[in-house]
């Protein structure tokens, strides 16, 4: 029995709910980054991070290889780069209007 799309969807997005597996997507849309790197921009302990990139890997969503004795992270395509900037874009466009709402609040007569 197939899951359905919507389903998947679903897991999939579950799947990237967490802070550490954010900010690791978006700095690894930037370039691939060593466990080094990732370590220092993340500021979280090393088997937090280890966890969270063992999550992605399962995804399939990131890859890894060796260099210079480092293992070094990337993304396994392009379309989760797009992804995390459309988030980006969506979050602005949200937060933009909040604060539009929030003015008109603020400049409305309280009378009113």
């Amino acid at each position: 029995m197939s899951v359905p799309l919507y389903q998947a969807k679903a897991e999939f997005f579950r799947m990237l709910g967490h802070p550490v597996r954010i900010r690791v997507l978006e700095l690894l849309g930037e370039a691939p980054t060593s466990v080094k790197d990732l370590l220092a921009d993340t500021g979280v302990e090393a088997s937090s991070l280890s966890q969270q990139l063992a999550v992605l890997r399962r995804a399939g969503i990131v890859v890894s290889t060796r260099a210079d004795g480092q293992v070094v992270y990337a993304l396994a395509g392009p379309d989760v780069a797009d992804l995390m900037r459309a988030a980006r874009r969506i979050l602005t466009e949200m937060l933009a209007g909040r604060a539009e709402l929030r003015e008109a609040l603020l400049d409305s007569d309280p009378a009113a």
